[in-house]
């Protein structure tokens, strides 16, 4: 018996992006379109646009058993290949906002080249994001209107870059719950073409596999 593993992770969403390919499929939500955002051997990332995206593939995570006889396979012999599967959210691209109450300035008087006006008046700014305690100085310029503007445009990409490395760490924990350690007792589905048959270990149902390949995995919620 041969084995092997195959993962695969989706985005449902509602939103737009270019990929190496698109088509349209349909499945118990209806039609939708199927966006590859990435494929190598033995990997697979593909955005799912539709309506009920997120309804529909929120039962397929975890270990996905395949079984089949290959025709190449003269002793009549079932190999079994495993395919680990995640489905996460696509992240919001909005950006980061703060109100007055979460921020808190500072003056001081400015440092180094620029002149007396610049060294005697107070127009360098720290700006302090209190609920994280993150900080940023701006002094570069002469106008203390535009160092507070700097500052807040800097404020908001450090806040942004941390919550994206917080998103990405989330994702990763998630990713790692849903798929599981890939064994054959960690298992969602198993799929035995050689039966015609698709049984969900989750809910106890059966289907046919060639309903299954026809996108009907609503059969097994």
């Amino acid at each position: 018996m041969r084995s092997g593993r195959r993962r695969a992770a989706t985005t449902p969403s509602s939103s737009s992006a270019s990929s190496s390919r698109s088509t349209a499929r349909q499945g118990a939500g209806g039609v939708f379109d199927l966006e590859v955002l990435s494929e190598r051997p033995g990997y697979l990332v593909f955005r799912a646009n539709g309506e009920r995206a997120a309804e529909t593939f929120k039962n397929e995570p975890g270990g996905h058993r395949w079984q089949r006889v290959p025709p190449t396979e003269k002793r009549g012999r079932v190999h079994t290949s495993t395919v680990t599967v995640a489905v996460m959210p696509e992240p919001s691209k909005a950006a980061t906002k703060l109100s007055d109450r979460e921020l808190e300035w500072r003056t001081c008087r400015g440092s180094g080249k620029g002149g007396q006006h610049r060294n005697k008046t107070e127009t360098a700014v720290q700006l302090v994001h209190l609920p994280t305690g993150t900080s940023v100085r701006i002094d570069s310029g002469r106008s203390l209107a535009r160092n507070k503007q700097s500052a807040l445009m800097l404020l908001q990409a450090k806040l942004a870059a941390a919550e994206q490395t917080v998103r990405r760490e989330r994702r990763e924990r998630i990713r790692q719950e849903q798929v599981g350690s890939g064994m054959r007792g960690d298992k969602r589905r198993t799929i035995a073409l050689q039966r015609d048959q698709v049984i969900d270990h989750e809910t106890g149902r059966r289907v046919s596999a060639k309903q299954y390949m026809q996108g009907q995995i609503e059969l097994l919620w």
